[in-house]
């Protein structure tokens, strides 16, 4: 299933104001990946992401989605091929209420009447956002917004998902259930985040990024068992990793 294949081929961003974000960063992301990109504040990871599906135009270097380079003749079938989920979902979410917003993508692919409605409400119930169908965008919570925001991404059936920080605004019980709506999710996934118990628990594949540059890729467990890489890039190791700060303690680490 080639057309799943992320590669990254010695990619290079620098913004207008001269910021050199990104400095070279190569890999390949094959069928069924589920890939973490972490890094400190200001490592390059939404900026990269930015690329996967053609927000940001590399300064150099190139972006292939199975067998298609990103250009802008290949940016609509890219598009539809990699789900692509902002940290911030009111970048997202700008029409009237939540079932025009999750209808949008569909109806641009050509989808009407029963096909377009079971589209979207499937693409609602999946992230127990259906309630929510009539109601203005701007009246949800940060939450809502974020299950809505995927819901966007998920009424295009993509191939690839990627999210930016998807727990971010999260309680404990969304965070839950986006986890489990991950985990269902069989295609490739890719995701920046600084919730490292997600990452250790949905990827078994890590990438970390540190000042624009890969550091590390690898198996995620050993990279969080490497004190000195997550020292350096200033990282510490998910919480249940980590031993009792009152009886000194390891904790039971997630299988």
């Amino acid at each position: 299933m080639s057309h799943h294949i992320v590669e990254v081929k010695d990619l290079r961003h620098v913004y207008p104001d001269g910021t050199a974000a990104l400095g070279g960063i190569s890999f390949r992301i094959t069928h069924g990946e589920s890939v973490a990109i972490i890094g400190a504040n200001g490592a390059g990871k939404s900026t990269l992401l930015l690329h996967l599906n053609g927000y940001l135009t590399p300064s150099a270097g190139a972006v292939r989605i199975g067998d298609f380079p990103l250009t802008k003749g290949t940016l609509p079938e890219i598009r539809r091929t990699v789900g692509m989920v902002f940290q911030d979902p009111d970048d997202q979410l700008f029409m009237p209420t939540v079932y025009e917003d999750v209808a949008f993508g569909p109806m641009n692919l050509g989808l009407s009447g029963t096909e377009l409605e079971s589209c979207v409400t499937g693409a609602l119930d999946r992230v127990d956002a259906g309630h929510l169908a009539k109601k203005a965008p701007y009246h949800l919570s940060v939450g809502e917004k974020k299950r809505v925001a995927i819901a966007t991404v998920l009424s295009m059936s993509p191939d690839i998902l990627v999210m930016d920080e998807p727990t971010n605004g999260l309680d404990p019980y969304a965070r839950r259930q986006l986890i489990a709506l991950l985990k269902e999710f069989s295609h490739t996934k890719i995701f920046t985040s600084h919730d490292l118990d997600m990452v250790l628990e949905l990827c078994e594949r890590t990438i970390v990024l540190n000042n624009g540059e890969v550091r590390a890729d690898g198996p995620t467990r050993e990279i969080f068992q490497n004190e000195a890489l997550l020292a350096e890039c200033r990282l510490e190791k998910p919480l249940s990793m980590q031993g009792c700060p009152v009886c000194g303690k390891g904790l039971r680490a997630v299988s």
